[in-house]
């Protein structure tokens, strides 16, 4: 997917969702692959009750390859994903 985005506050805040609706958070930072001028991710700050939050456990910023990201507009859409429950204890 190719974007032309000339600043970072036109993406900054943006509400992100996923391909199913599910909402994530919003856009707090980008991280840049300057060796080859390309957006490597974006990092959302899942918001308490978020489908993101609950997925990492919590109110936290999570890094989003950038391939996973479908569409840029208004909001920011990304594939759907999975986790896996790592930590928990087996009883």
């Amino acid at each position: 997917m190719s974007e032309n985005i000339i600043d970072f506050s036109d993406v900054e805040g943006k509400d992100v969702f996923t391909k199913k609706g599910s909402y994530c958070g919003k856009v707090k930072d980008v991280e840049l692959n300057l060796g080859k001028f390309a957006v490597r991710a974006v990092v959302v700050a899942a918001e308490p009750g978020s489908y993101l939050a609950q997925k990492v456990g919590g109110s936290k910023n999570v890094v989003i390859p950038y391939n996973m990201v479908q569409s840029i507009d208004d909001i920011i859409i990304i594939s759907d994903f999975q986790t896996s429950d790592v930590g928990e204890n087996e009883e």
